[in-house]
């Protein structure tokens, strides 16, 4: 069966990167961008875009560095994963595109990357969507062990730190990421034309490079740029988020995630938390898309 997807990608310079983005809507004052995950794209929002248009947004949704037809612009550019360096994409695309104060909406490492810019730069975030909740961490954070369980869910992790990780990854690419779609959403029942309309954005060069130094450097297995520092010393301090906002949670979340009671301080503005049920796992804005298109504008009237 035939999968919807966008009509056209728009090429855009902004910052390190030459970035890939799909926007719909009219130009206006009510502003929305999408951010996907890992080992996702920009189809996550498929139906979640069109929706937000059709009730009066400019919606802005870009590929990540290292996914689809977003390139650096410079070869001599260190292909880096760390949570800052994705946040200063988001900032360098909203600047180049005239973003102002949108609505940020993500999951999974999209949602990490919003929680930053509204924890750092909330003047600049009108509200916020975050599945999952608080992602914002630290390499500090992260030597801290966690329990068995949840040290199994991160397998993955463990996997990316030895070069046999990094060589599976790149021969495995598609299977691994289809593991990960299964594993993180056990009740989504995706077809192999949807997979593979996601999984094309997987063949970027540099993809490989981004997820691996990501997942290494969570560990404090390699090195972050040191233009990144002072951003990283105040992510560590784990920022309260200022915006209003709304976290939301899949009922049948495959992946490791926190208890929404645990992140609910971190959240100092208007705020509700949404579990969304049904069987509804990671991917949460393609699983229900209906949903996290609600959330965007029911946080915008907060």
């Amino acid at each position: 069966m035939a999968v919807a997807t966008f009509s056209s990608l728009r090429q855009v310079d902004a910052g390190d990167l030459n970035v890939g983005y799909v926007e719909l809507g009219t130009a206006g004052d009510r502003v929305v961008l999408l951010l996907h995950g890992w080992p996702y794209d920009i189809h996550a929002f498929a139906e979640v875009g069109p929706m937000l248009a059709a009730a009066g947004y400019r919606v802005v949704i870009p590929q990540l560095r290292g996914y689809g037809s977003t390139t650096f612009r410079s070869a001599d550019t260190v292909r880096n994963g760390q949570p800052a360096a994705l946040a200063a994409d988001a900032l360098a695309l909203m600047d180049t595109l005239d973003l102002e104060r949108p609505i940020i909406a993500g999951f999974d490492w999209g949602a990490r990357t919003a929680d930053i810019l509204a924890a750092l730069w909330p003047a600049r975030v009108k509200a916020l969507v975050s599945v999952s909740g608080y992602l914002i961490g630290s390499q500090e954070a992260n030597r801290r062990p966690l329990p068995p369980a949840a040290e199994l869910a991160w397998w993955y992790q463990f996997y990316f730190a030895t070069e046999r990780g990094r060589a599976g990854y790149d021969q495995y690419r598609r299977e691994f990421a289809r593991l990960i779609w299964q594993t993180a959403s056990p009740g989504w029942a995706f077809d192999d034309a949807t997979f593979e309309r996601s999984a094309a954005s997987l063949d970027n060069a540099d993809h490989g490079s981004i997820v691996i130094h990501n997942y290494r450097w969570r560990m404090g297995l390699a090195d972050g740029e040191r233009r990144f520092d002072d951003v990283e010393t105040r992510l560590s301090a784990g920022p309260v988020i200022t915006v209003p906002t709304i976290t939301m949670e899949g009922d049948a979340n495959g992946a490791f995630h926190p208890d929404p009671a645990a992140y609910r301080a971190k959240f100092s503005g208007p705020y509700a938390h949404r579990t969304i049920t049904g069987g509804v796992g990671h991917n949460l804005p393609q699983e229900t898309p209906r949903a996290f298109a609600d959330a965007v504008i029911e946080v915008d009237g907060f």
